[in-house]
């Protein structure tokens, strides 16, 4: 399905708070936009959730439903310092715990073997896992031949070396940084179709399998099991289950 600029810039604005004027004519569009914010800067909470509320409602419509992820952590760098959510992955299914991150697109977790990723953390309630792709019966090593590593390259989400292996190597803000190569396997899902209680899903992904880790990434403090890009590129998770 094609979607126009001034459609994504709409879609865009809904996200960022701000609403378009309509399309003046068939093919034309105004010389200028006047931006108005959707929530005014100063409003009570109660609105805020409200509005929350009925855009959740008209989401949990969807035919197909909305995907649940449980949300754990909080903002408070005293506390934790990030948000993370739990994901099973794999044949039979194993639970990870993964960092949210709205700004980058990889989904990646920490394999077996890998060279600087922690073995402990200081978070509550939380065990550290390595993905062995062995012992799933479901993951398939993608290979640079194959067309979804093409398609990742586009994006710089993948390269290809010397191995035929579809490999990553990606770097944080912080300096900190991660590489591996991309496995696809099952990702199993808690789906909410029209408000009723959530039941269990599954979809095949591609996702990155880490061997190595720097920076801030191989302190204990705060470590996780892999990190959760929910940007929309190359071969994001937002990307391939859409």
């Amino acid at each position: 399905m094609k979607v126009s600029i001034f459609a994504t810039l709409r879609m865009w604005a809904f996200f960022a708070g701000v609403i378009f004027p309509a399309p003046v004519a068939c093919g034309e569009f105004p010389t200028s936009l006047v931006l108005h914010r959707a929530i005014p800067n100063r409003v009570e909470m109660s609105q805020l959730r409200a509005h929350d509320r009925v855009r959740r409602r008209r989401l949990l419509k969807s035919v197909n439903g909305v995907v649940d992820f449980p949300v754990g952590g909080s903002y408070n760098p005293y506390r934790v310092g990030l948000y993370y959510t739990k994901l099973q992955l794999g044949t039979p299914a194993q639970e990870f715990n993964v960092q949210i991150d709205a700004g980058s697109d990889l989904l990646w977790i920490s394999c077996s073997g890998c060279n600087g990723c922690p073995e402990t953390t200081g978070l509550e309630d939380i065990e550290l896992n390595a993905f062995d792709p062995s012992s799933s019966s479901s993951t398939t090593i993608l290979s640079c031949s194959d067309k979804r590593c093409s398609a990742g390259a586009q994006f710089g989400d993948a390269l290809c070396g010397s191995s035929n292996d579809c490999a990553y190597q990606f770097q944080y803000g912080d300096g900190s940084g991660t590489q591996g190569y991309y496995v696809s396997d099952v990702l199993h899902l808690e789906t909410v179709v029209g408000g009723t209680p959530t039941y269990s899903s599954s979809a095949k992904i591609i996702f990155g399998c880490s061997v190595s880790q720097t920076g801030n990434l191989t302190k204990t403090t705060r470590a996780v099991d892999g990190i959760f890009g929910f940007g929309h590129q190359g071969l994001s998770i937002v990307t391939q289950l859409s």
